[in-house]
């Protein structure tokens, strides 16, 4: 893989851990929308598949 290919996967797990603190944030100061660690999984499980995208497509 390139530099800039990997430079992308760590911007974009930069991203999504920034989200999913945001998403467990948002979820703990307001319980009625969603459990707080649900939201924070399932927030986690689309960085996961995100990071296995780009994986994926940079070895082609």
């Amino acid at each position: 893989m390139s530099t800039s290919n990997l430079l992308l996967i760590l911007l974009l797990v930069l991203v999504g851990f920034l989200a999913v603190g945001a998403l467990g944030y948002v979820a703990y100061q307001h319980p009625a929308l969603a459990p707080p660690l649900g939201v924070a999984l399932a927030g986690a499980a689309v960085l996961v598949a995100l990071v296995a995208i780009v994986v994926t497509v940079g070895h082609r």
